[in-house]
């Protein structure tokens, strides 16, 4: 009797092998087009660019910011569902399977991959902007109060916690159920098998995989663009290197050179070792930080912090009637579009890297280990920085927010050892933006070429070039604007990815009944070894 998840489909059945790669067509051919001729046209018109930009962030926002509130909701309620439902016993991979990395390795490639770059330009810049009213206050507290510290902080954990998060699992979950318990290739088109069959490998799963892969490579961009800002800060606040573009694009083609390197280690020689490596110096960092800042407002901040999240997930979830309409629509809606423009990225290297985990095990540690680490982080960079400008000490205090990339070192600058602690920023940030952009080009490398985990080192170093080259047009094409350049082209691709999550939401459940009802079903499986 052949079961409802046999296909006839072949592993790189429709690949054409030329030039020392392995391209799936089309998926490879129409997704290089897309950013090709992207680069090409910001390069040439920068100014119609930024107002293309402009225009696009402006009318996804306006028109589908209540469509990102209510999917980002709808990904938390169905993962905390999983977990306690039965189907949480349901292990990745068969009943005998093992998990291939240490939890300790595992949780650091999954924490490195999702928030890297993000936590060191924001962990500082975020609360501080809330609290002082730089672009709105959350649910418009007053600022420079003691509420607004709440809410800065409270907010600051809604926009990192459980949300982004869940929106990872839901990808991560779906890939790594269908490619390890139903024998279907790691790619985003696998998890839409049981709503269309077969068709899945014909134009509906062109169609989802180009979207993936546009998704993920400008979202790995929106990251790089912002690492390569931070760093091109640290080293004039270091230095007095002057803070150009043209310093910006150098550190993104020195850190692209790197991550070319990386990815073509693969997944143990590159990733692996890069992960534990930052995670090694994100943990010294961290620690300096709390002591020697205010420990005892370390640790008495970090229960504030976690009721300051309790209390202020279910208004700021909401979206209707929302009198906030400036902070909501320039921070949580852009922060949502930004997540989901990463969950192709991630939830296809978490997946990689999970197999032999029950689905419990899985979501439990995906949703709650990297909350409760970044709230630890948040709280020793964001809560000191706002101690300072409480006891009205450093830049931040005198002047507020100015250059948001400079807010980490201006927080560091009241610190001992100033010159050491912004040097390991500098290297931290760089060592995030190299493993976010070899395990994004892994990821793509994995979909363009129909689901094959090994691609050739030809397409894996055309991928890692093609992010930095976006990057660097992102920040030619925003000029003076770059950030806004930036954070616009993640809201606008983040949309479509948005509906297909949904849909694999759906998929995902159809998937996991079967299992739960007629057990694991492999008979012949496609996915390559690492």
């Amino acid at each position: 009797m052949r079961d409802r998840f046999d296909t006839d489909h072949k592993l790189g059945q429709d690949n054409i092998k030329k030039w020392g790669m392995d391209m799936h067509n089309p998926v490879f051919f129409i997704s290089a087009v897309i950013v090709i001729l992207f680069i090409v046209l910001t390069l040439l018109n920068p100014i119609g660019a930024k107002k293309l930009f402009d225009t696009s962030k402006a009318w996804t926002i306006e028109n589908f910011d209540w469509f990102f509130m209510i999917s980002g909701n709808i990904f938390v309620l169905y993962c905390l569902a999983l977990i306690v439902l039965p189907v949480g016993k349901i292990r990745l991979g068969g009943d005998d399977a093992k998990p291939e990395f240490t939890r300790l390795s595992w949780f650091a490639m999954l924490f490195a991959a999702g928030m890297g770059i993000g936590l060191m330009f924001w962990s500082v810049a975020e609360p501080v902007a809330y609290y002082t009213d730089w672009w709105g206050t959350p649910l418009n507290v007053a600022a420079k109060t003691p509420e607004a510290a709440k809410a800065a902080m409270g907010a600051t954990m809604f926009h990192w916690g459980l949300h982004p998060w869940a929106m990872y699992a839901v990808v991560a979950l779906a890939l790594a159920f269908f490619t390890y318990n139903k024998g279907l290739p790691l790619t985003i088109r696998s998890t839409f098998f049981p709503i269309l069959g077969e068709k899945t490998w014909g134009v509906a799963g062109h169609i989802i995989d180009v979207i993936a892969v546009v998704a993920t490579i400008f979202g790995l961009a929106t990251s790089l663009g912002f690492g390569a800002q931070q760093a091109a800060s640290g080293l004039h606040f270091l230095f007095g290197i002057t803070n150009t573009i043209g310093l910006q694009v150098i550190i993104i083609a020195c850190v692209t050179g790197v991550a070319v390197i990386s990815v073509i280690r693969g997944l143990e020689g590159g990733v692996k070792v890069l992960s534990n490596f930052n995670m090694m110096l994100a943990v010294c960092l961290l620690i300096f930080v709390i002591l020697a800042g205010s420990v005892m407002h370390f640790f008495s901040g970090l229960g504030q912090t976690a009721m300051a999240y309790v209390e202020h997930i279910i208004p700021l979830s909401n979206w209707i009637d929302r009198a906030d309409d400036k902070f909501y629509k320039g921070w949580t809606v852009f922060y949502w579009a930004w997540w989901i423009s990463w969950a192709p990225f991630v939830g296809m290297f978490i997946a990689r890297i999970s197999k032999g985990r029950t689905i419990r095990e899985f979501l439990t540690a995906v949703l709650l280990v990297p909350t409760i680490l970044t709230l630890v982080w948040m709280q020793a960079f964001g809560g000191n920085a706002l101690l300072q400008i409480q006891n009205n000490i450093g830049v931040l205090a005198e002047k507020g927010l100015g250059e948001v990339p400079l807010a980490m070192f201006q927080m560091l600058a009241n610190l001992p050892m100033t010159q050491i602690t912004s040097f390991f920023g500098i290297v931290l940030v760089l060592v995030f933006f190299v493993t976010s952009s070899d395990s994004g080009s892994l990821v793509v490398d994995s979909i363009t070429a129909g689901g094959k985990l090994d691609a050739p080192v030809p397409q894996r170093i055309f991928w890692a070039t093609m992010e930095g080259l976006i990057a660097a047009a992102l920040l030619v094409g925003g000029g003076a604007d770059a950030l806004g350049a930036i954070q616009a082209v993640a809201v606008t691709v983040g949309l479509p990815f948005t509906a297909v999550m949904l849909v694999m939401v759906v998929s995902l459940y159809m998937g996991l009944r079967h299992e739960k009802e007629f057990g694991y079903y492999n008979p012949n499986m496609v996915v390559e070894p690492n």
